[in-house]
């Protein structure tokens, strides 16, 4: 099939908006072409990288005429890292951006009226920076230096990009980071090589409890094995005193997933502290929990207010994780029920609630779409659900037990507008759309998170 421009080519474009990813869009005779780097209302001058009949992407190499939200990307390695998308953007265009990002996603699905949907302004943060509670840096042999360098890889490749400060992660992990690499590169220790399938230690994760200071220390390996291990674990404890807890997890797997099934305990606590809006978490190292503790505050009172829980009301908080939301609102509620398909999760859930004296809680392991169905056979009927999905969305039998009983109300935290919008179209069949709340949680990254109230019709 011919293709309207060649690969190699220069051409004129004028960027209209942003796509899901942050980068530019423009039009060239019709086709739709992607620019990273490139701002609406721009004049830019652009070589073309890839070239389809339906789409093209094509590199920025000159700004004819600049956008006023153009600013100078502060960050080093802003554009090799792929860790952020929008630090060319002025912090307020990015807010507009995010809530532009869900009428997109609205209007690609259209769910019923949702013309009339209600979109609020998006809840920004006002130090835009150094907000991420947790660091997961990949780990490598420099072949040229020999030195072991921490980092992540650059945008859809296995090339990793060293970072030492990154603007976005809290500096207190950054500092712990940075003293682990260089531990590791005293004792010597063995880097896995992923081409050789060979060495010991691949990743570094480090967590902190933003509100108690506490951190957390995991080093995921590719064996049990463990070279060094207690000389490592007492210069942590002389240089590092913040480091309460250090973990092992194992990954002997070829994938994807940065973390395995077993997790060993090597010294200190199992799991930090963490505390959002006056309740107190246990985090072990496997639980999720979200990566801007104060964000994630603003954006559960957001959750609470939409659910306007009134006394004796029952609910489910679907995707609970570590209890995060439910235990936010069990004060309030006759019964709470939650489920994960983490089981330490769950525990850390149970120890939760346990720890704050709540006895109208109830966890499950197991995953939303089988427990939901199986509750509500076994005659419980919550008033109120709310779900927190992973970037999938709802699974297919979930929506399809929330529309054949729907409770009077629900409230749908979504971290990614496009299976959102897709979810609201089943959705709206039952529910009432009364309104769309974006937080962001992603400062500098083209992530968005949404509060949806949705009330039964």
């Amino acid at each position: 099939m011919t293709t309207i421009v060649k690969l190699g080519q220069t051409i004129p474009l004028k960027i209209k908006r942003l796509g899901i990813n942050g980068e530019g869009i423009g039009y060239y005779k019709r086709l739709i072409i992607f620019v990273p780097n490139a701002l609406p209302t721009e004049d830019v001058q652009v070589k073309i990288t890839k070239a389809t009949p339906k789409f093209a992407e094509a590199a920025l190499i000159k700004i004819i005429k600049k956008s006023k939200s153009r600013v100078v990307p502060p960050c080093p390695v802003y554009d090799t890292c792929g860790g952020c998308q929008l630090q060319h953007l002025a912090y307020p265009a990015q807010l507009d951006f995010k809530r532009d990002l869900l009428k997109q996603s609205l209007e690609k699905f259209k769910p019923t009226n949702y013309q009339s949907y209600e979109l609020r302004p998006t809840i920004g943060m006002a130090d835009p920076w150094h907000y991420r509670n947790k660091a997961q840096f990949q780990l490598r042999q420099n072949p040229l230096t020999n030195r072991v360098e921490a980092g992540l890889y650059r945008a859809d490749s296995h090339e990793l990009v060293a970072i030492d400060d990154c603007l976005v992660q809290e500096e207190n992990t950054t500092h712990v980071m940075n003293t682990v690499v260089q531990l590791l590169n005293k004792y010597e220790l063995p880097i896995y090589d992923e081409r050789k399938n060979s060495g010991i230690f691949r990743t570094i994760m480090v967590r902190i409890g933003i509100q108690t200071g506490e951190i957390q220390v995991v080093f995921i390996t590719s064996t049990q094995k463990f070279p060094q291990k207690m000389a490592l674990v007492r210069e942590i404890n002389q240089r590092l005193p913040k480091v309460v807890s250090i973990m092992q997890n194992v990954q002997n797997k070829k994938t994807s997933l940065v973390m395995g099934d077993d997790t060993i305990h090597i010294w200190g606590k199992e799991a930090i502290e963490e505390q959002i809006n006056q309740v107190v978490f246990d985090l072990s190292a496997r639980a999720f929990f979200q990566l801007n503790p104060q964000q994630t505050s603003v954006l559960y009172e957001e959750g609470i207010k939409a659910l306007d829980l009134k006394q004796n009301e029952t609910v489910v908080d679907a995707y609970c994780g570590v209890g995060t939301i439910g235990l936010s609102i069990a004060h309030l509620a006759k019964e709470v029920r939650g489920m994960d398909t983490i089981s330490q999760a769950i525990s850390n859930a149970q120890i939760n609630a346990t720890r704050l004296g709540y006895t109208n809680t109830h966890y499950e392991v197991g995953t939303a779409e089988e427990l939901l169905p199986k509750w509500l056979n076994e005659g419980f009927r919550p008033d109120a659900i709310i779900v927190d999905p992973p970037r999938t969305g709802l699974d297919n039998k979930l929506l399809v037990a929330l529309k054949k009983q729907p409770p009077k109300k629900m409230v749908y935290i979504s971290c990614n507008v496009s299976t959102l919008a897709r979810d609201l179209k089943e959705l709206a069949n039952v529910f009432q759309v009364n309104y769309l709340q974006s937080v962001d949680m992603f400062p500098q990254t083209a992530r968005c998170e949404v509060v949806v109230k949705l009330t039964r019709k």
